[in-house]
């Protein structure tokens, strides 16, 4: 059992750092090499989602290095590795020769593998390794084609805003292991007692809502936006993410146990449902209008989370994670095939390629939340969870669900309008189908129909037999209101021709610039940052370097009267002391000779003068 978690996190891991550190010696073989990987892994993936290992490994003394599958990380990594085998399947058809496929391939496997250990983590040191890896390899591979300045300063944007959130995760570890013994497993984080308990929540959510992009972090999504088409599909969809997401599901009960910590994350994430629904309304960019789909339909996620609707929240990770992944590679398609991914440049783009836009099709009708597809269903069941918890909140949530069928409207209208003139048949890369079918159908397959999970979820809320159906009328309401916005966002497109529902001019700028969030966090964060850094320069210019060369003035003036008086003080004391030895010299050397028989004669005499002088005082003392 051990042996098995163990393969399933260490096979990506392992391989993506050969091929990362290959380099260019591995381009040929280095895609087929991924691809089965991803495959050995899915396989490892669904045998662990069904035995639920668990394995332990000693880290520092009485805190081990644990992980653990079970009935939500098990959803989590069968989840991840399908998104992932499909996503280098399209890649593997997609990028050519001429690019660096294994630094490519072997980054895509390591942030798979992080996001693996990430979503297994059963204590916060493993789960800091995993996010710290995670964020690391989204930033290079956001900044894959790292020679183009754009690129390279939005993976600058979007590590350092995520960068900036994860130090919650630290204050989370700190405040725990502050709290006592025990406290570092994720299912031991609710018994932390005040004031810690808010400290740790406080740095959960906190991390896990930058991770997640949700508001105020959205803004980096737009910017991720720079990466290669297979990035955002995987990133976007199954990875990093929905990390945070994944963790405040998982910490449920600290959020409950803090008394405040539910509410919060529910609110957040039905604002950001309803401010991203929006600013992806407006967009007429097709990955940033998928990009700010992205915040709000893991704004659900969160809102599920803090309502207690983990059911719901589960399958609304999956099913997005299927058909977010589906558009998000049907888009780099088009990109590669027509070289743009504005829609109005894509405006017939399905009618040139049927088979791609029926997939799209598939996709975004799935991800709208009509009935019956996969994201109808988990949209209703957290909503419904939602409403046992508050008629306002599930109000909010409802709204967002509108949203999300218009928006979803807007791509297809764009993608399957008549063009004003005849598109240039473009070639849409070989064997990218593949993936995009195997996509399309677990969008199908989750539905209630096909998955027994969805229809078990239904079956609690809607009621079996002769049991009531307490949410009958919510689900209906759903249906026919997401049926009824996008029905009116095609005939708006149908008659008026620009585009579904435009926002007036003075709402539709800020909210197409991501609600100035950019610049609100220039303006909060880097502005005060950087006039303080200058304050500190310019103390630094007026102050210290003043001070710094005021002493040194001060220590040359010093050297200078040094050397005029008490240096010439000392040299005229020397001179003195040399002339009186020369004077004594020369005083001693008058009475030589040279003679030096004479000077022992005389010295002879002088001890025997001496000598009698001594012996007669003896004898006349005697």
């Amino acid at each position: 059992m051990s042996l098995l978690l163990w393969s399933l996190i260490g096979l990506p891991l392992a391989a993506g750092a050969l091929l990362a550190l290959a380099g260019r010696r591995a381009d040929r073989w280095a895609p087929l090499c991924a691809v089965a990987v991803a495959a050995a892994t899915l396989g490892l993936a669904t045998a662990a989602a069904l035995r639920h290992p668990a394995v332990e490994a000693p880290l520092l003394a009485g805190l081990p290095f644990r992980l653990a599958v079970d009935g939500l990380s098990g959803v989590l990594v069968t989840t991840v590795t399908a998104v992932t085998l499909a996503v280098l399947l399209f890649s593997r058809a997609e990028f050519g020769a001429d690019e660096a496929r294994a630094r490519f391939f072997g980054l895509m496997l390591l942030f798979a593998g992080s996001m693996l250990v990430t979503v297994t983590a059963t204590t916060l040191p493993a789960l800091l390794m995993g996010w710290e890896v995670m964020g690391a390899t989204s930033w290079a591979l956001i900044g894959y084609w790292w020679r183009e300045p754009a690129r390279t300063a939005a993976a600058d944007t979007a590590f350092l805003t995520t960068r900036t959130a994860d130090l919650g995760l630290y204050l989370a570890a700190g405040a725990a292991l502050a709290a006592g013994p025990g406290t570092l497993a994720l299912d031991g984080l609710a018994r932390a007692d005040e004031p810690w308990l808010s400290f740790v929540t406080a740095g959960v959510l906190v991390a896990a809502l930058g991770k997640s992009a949700q508001l105020p972090f959205s803004f980096w999504l737009s910017r991720a936006m720079q990466g290669p088409s297979p990035v955002s599909a995987l990133l976007h969809s199954a990875a990093m993410v929905v990390a945070g997401a994944y963790l405040l599901l998982r910490t449920g009960p600290l959020l409950d146990a803090s008394g405040w910590g539910a509410e919060a994350a529910a609110w957040v994430g039905a604002a950001t449902a309803v401010a991203l629904g929006l600013v992806a309304v407006a967009q007429n960019d097709i990955k940033q209008l998928l990009a700010a789909s992205t915040c709000a339909q893991i704004g659900f996620m969160v809102l599920a989370a803090g309502a207690g609707a983990l059911t719901g929240g589960t399958l609304q990770l999956m099913a997005h994670a299927a058909a977010k992944s589906l558009l998000f590679l049907v888009a780099g398609a088009w990109l590669t095939a027509w070289g743009t991914q504005r829609l109005p440049a894509l405006r017939g783009a399905a009618r040139t390629h049927p088979v791609v836009g029926a997939l799209c099709t598939v996709g975004a009708l799935s991800l709208a939340g009509l009935p019956p597809l996969s994201l109808w269903a988990a949209k209703d069941v957290l909503l419904a969870g939602a409403l046992e918890d508050s008629v306002r909140l599930y109000g909010a949530g409802l709204a967002a669900a509108v949203l999300s069928a218009v928006y979803s409207v807007k791509i297809l209208w764009f993608v399957w309008d008549r063009p004003e003139r005849r598109l240039r048949e473009q070639e849409i890369p070989g064997g990218v189908v593949v993936p995009l079918a195997l996509l399309a159908a677990a969008c199908v397959a989750l539905t209630p129909v096909a998955f027994p999970p969805v229809r078990d979820a239904l079956t609690r809320y809607l009621g079996t037999g002769g049991q009531p159906a307490p949410h009958l009328w919510e689900f209906a309401l759903s249906g026919a209101l997401a049926l009824a916005a996008a029905a009116v966002a095609w005939t708006w497109g149908r008659t008026r021709g620009a585009r579904p529902l435009p926002l007036p001019s003075r709402v539709g700028r800020p909210v197409r610039e991501w609600l100035g969030l950019e610049r609100a966090a220039h303006a909060l964060l880097v502005a005060p940052t950087l006039a303080l850094a200058r304050t500190a320069a310019a103390f630094d210019d007026k102050v210290l370097d003043r001070a710094v060369d005021a002493l040194a003035r001060g220590a040359l003036g010093l050297a200078r009267w040094t050397d005029r008086y008490a240096e010439g003080a000392v040299d005229g004391a020397v001179r003195g002391v040399a002339t009186a030895a020369r004077r004594l010299g020369r005083w001693a050397r008058r009475p030589q000779t040279g003679q030096l028989h004479q000077y022992l004669a005389e010295a002879v005499a002088a001890f025997s003068a001496v000598a009698l002088a001594i012996t007669v005082v003896l004898v006349l003392v005697r």
